[in-house]
């Protein structure tokens, strides 16, 4: 639960869930909601899809999947699993062997479709890796490759179509007594993804995986990311969440953490509160946002920066962040450090004096903090 005592209009009641790990990521329950992105290289590629996991989790992923449609990738995920910093999941389309496989080769969890790989039969044998091997399962139901079966009784991709697929699947699982599961219930559509994603969240006490599925490009499939998960997220629905852009898993990792971060359910480096500029800007308040988010990128402690083009709205906002800068005349603005005057600064030397004090004052958070948890 997101509880903020002074401003309770804040308060996002999280929906409660089982949890389960995927390798040393708890996932459900009160954990964080975790961030988790996909590799777009070749997975037989060991070299390049580690760099870009590596990537993925400076950034802050927590999860990684990875597409594992056959024998040459699942044996190159042997040496992914084993040097990747954070846990990895494996894509399964419809070979079950993929997923023993996968599983053999260290993978968390195992993403599948279980009315996909098989008979029963088969599903037994890759619960059965999964339980040996301490493997996750996601059960992964897109709107776009529902069974026949329900595309024939409801006529179209439908929310009832997406719960009952999900539901149908979860009994699988059940029936072979394997309980470590999360599910998602993906769309294109905002509002097919929004409708199913409700309906499941009261049908089920299993951690849900959040996405809005083929969302497009970086601006356009931020924007659908943005509004679908985050009204999900805002009524309490979610416990994994992946943003799906046609862009670098990077930028998926940036966005998904700026939604969390809107919200207050993640909090993970500097989140800059900055003006859309106008005439009245005291400095160029673009160009000077753009250098900060990249000179800042390395601090990952939790931290609040204005930058504010003039005074009409600079100092309001200075009072409810760490760190503000406001701009003013001749060529200088105003610093504020917890929301209070502190000094003048130059406009030229402005961005490297910011950097600075953010990172005094991140050194300054983490050591407070270690000094706490020594105690």
């Amino acid at each position: 639960m997101s509880l903020n005592p002074i401003r309770p209009w804040r308060n996002i009641e999280r929906r409660k869930s089982r949890q389960i790990m995927v390798g040393n990521v708890p996932v459900g329950g009160d954990a964080p909601i975790s961030v988790q992105t996909m590799t777009n290289t070749n997975g037989h590629d060991v070299r390049a899809t580690l760099d870009q996991v590596i990537r993925a989790a400076d950034a802050g992923a927590d999860i990684v999947r990875i597409s594992a449609p056959d024998q040459e990738t699942t044996r190159a995920l042997r040496e992914i699993c084993r040097e990747s910093p954070v846990p990895i999941v494996a894509d399964i389309h419809f070979h079950y062997k993929r997923a023993i496989e996968a599983a053999e080769a260290g993978a968390a969890c195992l993403r599948i479709n279980p009315g996909n790989i098989g008979d029963e039969s088969r599903v037994r044998e890759v619960i059965k890796a999964a339980k040996d091997h301490g493997c996750s399962i996601r059960i992964g139901v897109n709107a776009g490759s529902l069974e026949r079966h329900l595309l024939e009784k409801y006529g179209e991709p439908c929310p009832d179509a997406m719960v009952e697929s999900g539901l149908d699947h979860i009994k699988i699982l059940q029936d072979n007594d394997f309980h470590e599961f999360k599910i998602s219930v993906k769309a294109s559509d905002v509002f097919l993804s929004a409708a199913a994603y409700q309906q499941l969240a009261d049908a089920t006490d299993a951690p849900i995986h959040l996405g809005i599925t083929e969302a497009g490009g970086f601006v356009g499939g931020t924007v659908k990311s943005a509004i679908g998960l985050g009204n999900l997220l805002w009524m309490g629905i979610g416990d994994t969440i992946r943003v799906s852009l046609s862009a670098d898993p990077v930028e998926e990792v940036k966005v998904g953490f700026e939604i969390l971060k809107s919200l207050g359910l993640r909090t993970r480096g500097v989140q800059i509160i900055s003006c859309p500029s106008c005439a009245r800007q005291g400095f160029d308040v673009i160009k000077t946002v753009e250098r900060l988010e990249k000179r800042l990128e390395h601090i990952k402690t939790p931290m609040s920066l204005s930058i504010i083009g003039c005074v009409v709205n600079g100092p309001g906002e200075a009072l409810m962040t760490d760190i503000g800068f406001t701009g003013g005349g001749a060529g200088s603005g105003m610093v504020y450090l917890a929301g209070r005057q502190s000094h003048k600064m130059t406009n030229d030397q402005m961005i490297d004096h910011i950097v600075q004090l953010v990172e005094e004052r991140a050194e300054k958070i983490e050591a407070e903090a270690g000094i706490q948890a020594a105690e």
